[in-house]
């Protein structure tokens, strides 16, 4: 049996920087992946929106600075459109920030902290590796492997994605609100210049966003019921590109099409308790949000960093896998969360309400915020993912 300090089961964006921040601990970690990252032929179609907080939780864990520049485009102001003539304009000028944030792709970031983990002393990365059976006695965690390797820790961290294995495992339970909705993912070039601005459109059939990529280049993210997104993905690449435009005003001019369109399903889900003895969970394994603020992996990477904190700030005899000292942990990240998920859920049924009395006043809301500072301020928190 090999001993370790902390087990992390998923080597994704969440679980990776959690071993990063721990890098100058005394902690000897373990982390469990399936398979490494590997980049996208071009350019991924799966992006993330980073908040500032969270580019300054990546510096501090050493790996912005080591991302290429060049596949990252900051976010210098954002356009939202009501679904009749409502209208709300973000910019970091006025904000008095230097960008809202930054668009990156999802492999941009895995492959890179994948690199920096093989390089850190205090980690052992099992990999190709999956789990097989889970126990958890008074006092460690014990993680057999599907090679019948078996590792030992004082703490376990599931960080294994919205269908976690550890979760079930370990008996939590997540409550899911499927929406009957999926998120089209697709890049696009454009005919004229986005000048690094974020668009979102709340229409009749779903949310719309256009997130900003280096060069006449676009990331979107469509939200619609679920047999709309299989429609448009099954359709030629000219009429994808006709019908994106079209959902997007035109803004932007003709575009073309530069990676295929997927779809994922979107739900709610609420993971009332995220910790117990030996365990904790961070990310997707403990919470699931409406991807229209394009805050997930904001609220993943604060998952890392604030229960890296607090394993860093203990001693030696301190014993990490207390349940009181993780339930530390999950007040930390509670109201963060719950604020997130109400919000997104709020404002995505606030816009698939087909009460005609309720368009006018939704719209007019919108346009509100562009006219008064104190809403104004509040929404542009909500953007940056500082609520």
């Amino acid at each position: 049996m090999q001993q370790f300090d902390l087990i992390i089961v998923g080597g994704g964006l969440a679980g990776a920087s959690l071993a990063l921040a721990l890098r100058n601990t005394r902690l000897s970690i373990a982390l469990v992946e399936s398979q490494p990252p590997r980049r996208a032929d071009g350019w991924d179609a799966r992006v993330y929106a980073i908040s500032p907080a969270n580019a300054e939780f990546l510096e501090s864990i050493g790996a912005w600075r080591h991302l290429d520049t060049s596949r990252m485009a900051p976010i210098r102001a954002m356009q939202v459109y009501g679904d009749a003539a409502g209208r709300l304009d973000f910019s970091a000028y006025e904000t008095g920030v230097s960008e809202l944030g930054w668009i990156l792709e999802s492999s941009l970031m895995a492959c890179e902290f994948w690199e920096s983990a093989k390089r850190q002393s205090n980690l052992t990365m099992f990999c190709p590796a999956r789990p097989a059976s889970l126990e958890f006695r008074q006092d460690a965690a014990i993680l057999q492997l599907s090679d019948s390797t078996t590792l030992s820790a004082k703490l376990l961290v599931g960080a294994d994605g919205r269908d976690s294995w550890v979760r079930e495992a370990a008996g939590l339970k997540a409550f899911n609100k499927p929406y009957g909705e999926k998120g089209v993912v697709a890049n696009f070039s454009t005919e004229k210049p986005h000048n690094n601005r974020a668009f979102q459109w709340f229409r009749d059939d779903g949310v719309l966003a256009y997130l900003p990529l280096p060069g006449n280049r676009i990331s979107i993210v469509w939200s619609i019921q679920d047999d709309s997104a299989d429609q448009v993905c099954a359709l030629p690449s000219d009429l994808l590109c006709g019908r994106v435009a079209e959902a997007g005003d035109h803004v932007l001019g003709r575009l073309e099409l530069l990676t295929a369109p997927a779809a994922f399903p979107l739900r709610l889900m609420r993971v009332p308790q995220t910790v117990a003895p030996r365990l904790a969970l961070v990310g997707d394994a403990a919470h699931g949000i409406h991807p229209l603020s394009g805050h997930g992996i904001n609220l993943g990477f604060q998952d890392a960093m604030v229960l890296a904190s607090q394993l860093a700030a203990t001693q030696p005899w301190h014993d990490i896998g207390q349940v009181r000292f993780l339930q530390r942990y999950q007040r930390a990240r509670r109201e963060e969360t719950v604020l997130m998920q109400t919000t997104t859920d709020s404002l995505r049924r606030l816009f698939r309400a087909s009460s005609p009395g309720l368009r006018p006043l939704r719209n007019l809301g919108l346009s509100l915020g562009n006219r008064l500072p104190l809403l104004k301020n509040a929404l542009v928190r909500y953007a940056l993912g500082v609520l």
